[in-house]
């Protein structure tokens, strides 16, 4: 059994085959109900891109945990790497077929419609044999959704709804339309004012389009346990 906890905006510890592993980890959010420093025994950290609100805590996390790794795009490695001054802290890849971070968890690099100061913005697909847990990152809507869905046939979709720098409730309906997953989870949203998305209309949509997938609204500090 796994199990993901939401920590606001697009922040989530989830916990796979034994391992514990944060994305996007600024828990320093106005919304997160916990702090960087009270947080141990993170095994991955995994970013999609470089912003301040998704790059988040990487650092200050890395110091309270010496044996976690980040995995990211070549380039935003390399800059964790640079920063820390040990190459062994971080694993870069591309998108493409999946890492293979260790003997029980791949990570998938897949495309974002989005920026990022560093490489290419991405999304993150984790597969385990707990489950396959796709991560959008800041994205738009985007036909290559229907590819990820396709492939990686996601259990878990984490998917932005707030609007004004990602897809909105009802382009991420969307995207659940195309992805196919078991359950959805909306994030990145509520943080700012102009984060408007409503997780109760994105739900409402996805059950209006008679779409079979189970819409889970986690607040900042829930937790949803999983089997597949």
């Amino acid at each position: 059994m796994g199990y993901l906890i939401y920590y606001g905006h697009s922040a989530f510890e989830v916990n796979v085959s034994g391992k514990k592993i944060l994305i996007d980890p600024w828990l320093s959010n106005p919304l997160s109900p916990v702090k960087p420093e009270s947080v141990t025994g993170v095994d991955y950290i995994l970013i999609t891109h470089d912003h301040d609100d998704h790059l988040g805590d990487t650092f200050e996390l890395l110091k309270k945990n010496p044996k976690a790794k980040v995995v990211s795009t070549f380039e935003i490695a390399n800059f964790v790497a640079e920063k820390v001054n040990d190459e062994s802290r971080a694993i870069g890849g591309n998108m493409g077929g999946p890492m293979v971070v260790d003997d029980k968890i791949k990570v998938a690099l897949v495309p974002a419609n989005h920026t990022s100061t560093h490489g290419s913005p991405v999304g993150v697909v984790i597969i385990t044999e707990d489950g396959t847990l796709y991560h959008a990152g800041d994205t738009g809507i985007m036909a290559e959704m229907g590819l990820i869905g396709e492939v990686y046939k996601p259990d878990i979709a984490m998917l932005p709804i707030g609007g004004h720098f990602t897809m909105d409730h009802n382009e991420a309906a969307k995207a659940v339309e195309l992805l196919k997953p078991k359950v959805a989870v909306p994030m990145h949203y509520g943080t700012f004012p102009m984060l408007y998305g409503s997780p109760e209309e994105f739900s409402r949509i996805v059950t209006s389009r008679g779409l079979p997938t189970k819409v889970v609204i986690l607040r900042p500090g829930e937790r949803f346990e999983f089997k597949f």
